[in-house]
């Protein structure tokens, strides 16, 4: 199991850790299985190269910057999981490669433009650099040698921002942050009109009730 066993408080739910409901009747062991899975998932790369590693994880730094108070979700492990194991989603754009292929190539021309035009490695770039270039690509306006601006522009959007988001939002970190019970399965959720919170679900905090809504968030289970 990885190290992340708590979640830090966070000020809209504060005191809330969905880890607490391993245990509960909120998750069966087809849930606890998944879960410990998703946070063995080991940190560091089984599948791209040193290089795009650290290009990666620079595009996670930027794209989702962490809080410093907590372990933070092993975004580019995530995303180097899913190249090892091939998951795709079950469709593609034509006018890219496979998957994998995408992404190393997509690489690649982060790294290119960065020594092209700072003479310096894209990790190494300071972020306002780096987030120009991303910029560039978002817009349609970065290629490089055999990898044209069109090519990018859709590696970008529909490959770097949706597998690094997913990839956020499914641990656990991320469901404390947001509230989330995690699956429905075996408890479900029962009360579904706005404004109505089953007992097991996270409590929001109010302006004035942190601390009290702290407390009572500890106990959700």
């Amino acid at each position: 199991m990885s190290d992340v066993t708590t979640n830090a408080a966070t000020e809209r739910y504060p005191g809330y850790d969905v880890l607490n409901k391993r245990l509960s009747p909120s998750w069966n062991e087809a849930t606890r299985r998944v879960i410990d899975a998703r946070l063995a998932v080991p940190r560091e790369a089984r599948y791209l190269n040193a290089l795009e590693w650290r290009t990666l994880s620079a595009l996670c730094d930027r794209i989702m910057p962490q809080p410093r108070d907590r372990s933070p979700v092993p975004l580019a492990a995530y995303v180097d999981q899913k190249l090892l194991h091939d998951t795709r989603p079950g469709f593609r754009d034509a006018a890219l490669p496979p998957q994998c292929d995408t992404w190393k190539n997509g690489l690649a021309v982060f790294e290119a433009e960065a020594l092209a035009r700072h003479d310096r490695s894209f990790h190494a770039l300071p972020p306002e650099l780096q987030e120009s270039l991303m910029q560039e690509a978002a817009d349609g306006n970065l290629g490089h040698a055999g990898w044209s601006a069109e090519q990018m522009q859709l590696f970008f959007n529909g490959h770097v921002l949706t597998d690094i988001l997913s990839a956020y939002y499914a641990h656990p970190t991320a469901w404390s942050e947001i509230g989330f019970g995690g699956p429905a399965s075996p408890r479900g959720y029962v009360r579904l009109q706005n404004d109505r919170r089953d007992p097991w679900e996270a409590i929001e905090a109010t302006p004035g009730t942190v601390e009290k809504t702290r407390k009572e968030n500890r106990h959700v289970r």
